[in-house]
């Protein structure tokens, strides 16, 4: 065997020993990403057992541990699709061939909104003046902290002072118009008016809740002052619902719910069946 024969053997060696050594190390990533993988699978299966443990003790536990009639007949369709939801992901991360999913990772403290307005308290020492030295002190960076605040409904009167002006040698009276309102001559604004509506029909808050609220500020407010508003209210929001009707009518399907709610019947202490 000349040179070049011992050469060619000797890179052989090397090339089969490096292509080796590649493939041990690519069985140990994979064993570590099967590891990682069966071990996030074991996680999500007990939790999801947990979970069904807890579903079918609402459903089917004793009646000191299940909701009431009402709650059952509203959330008995949801809580058995959760059921069937929850047995079909547990029998597909059971199965060799399925892919498990990513573990979600926890969300922590959610930044507050960039729309909302920002009021700048400033919190400055009691002296600008080193109190070892007496030196005046440079500011070198701020320390920022937000909270978040909120401001209840806070009543307040609008006045609406129209002057009225008068020509002696033409003997008129001149004065602005009246503002337009959603009731003419009534005592509710626009701002007030919306505040009712959203309560009761995006909060689900009763009249007599609203009054409530604003007794609080020792402002009177009768249910039956507004339900007339709430009435007046959409009489003048008519022409948006015809014009929404008209867009509704114009698809090829509609959907509806006809989940029952308990109603509450004030003054009588009982409720009964009603529907949104």
């Amino acid at each position: 065997m000349n040179l070049l024969d011992e050469l060619d053997a000797l890179n052989l060696e090397a090339a089969a020993k490096t292509k080796v050594a590649a493939m041990l190390q690519a069985l140990l990533d994979q064993s570590k990403k099967d590891t990682a993988e069966l071990y996030a699978k074991t996680l999500k299966i007990q939790a999801l057992i947990l979970e069904l443990a807890i579903l079918r003790r609402i459903r089917f536990g004793a009646k000191s541990e299940t909701l009431s009639q009402v709650q059952q007949d509203l959330f008995e369709e949801a809580c058995s699709a959760d059921i069937a939801a929850i047995e079909a992901e547990i029998e597909q991360l059971n199965t060799p061939s399925c892919p498990p999913k990513p573990p979600r990772s926890r969300a922590g403290r959610q930044p507050l909104p960039e729309h909302l307005p920002r009021i700048d308290v400033r919190h400055e020492p009691e002296s600008c003046n080193c109190g070892l030295c007496g030196r005046e002190l440079i500011l070198i960076r701020e320390d920022i902290t937000e909270q978040l605040d909120v401001e209840p409904a806070r009543f307040s009167v609008i006045r609406h002072i129209r002057p009225q002006y008068a020509c002696k040698p033409c003997e008129t009276i001149t004065a602005a118009a009246i503002p337009a309102a959603v009731i003419d001559g009534g005592m509710a604004s626009v701002g007030l008016l919306t505040w009712i509506m959203v309560c009761k029909f995006v909060d689900h808050l009763p009249l007599y809740r609203i009054e409530q609220i604003a007794a609080r500020d020792q402002v009177v407010l009768a249910q039956s002052t507004l339900a007339d508003w709430v009435g007046r209210v959409g009489v003048a929001l008519q022409p948006l619902v015809d014009r929404l009707i008209y867009h509704l009518i114009q698809a090829t399907m509609l959907h509806a719910d006809e989940t029952p709610v308990a109603q509450l019947e004030p003054g009588r202490g009982k409720t009964r069946k009603a529907y949104l």
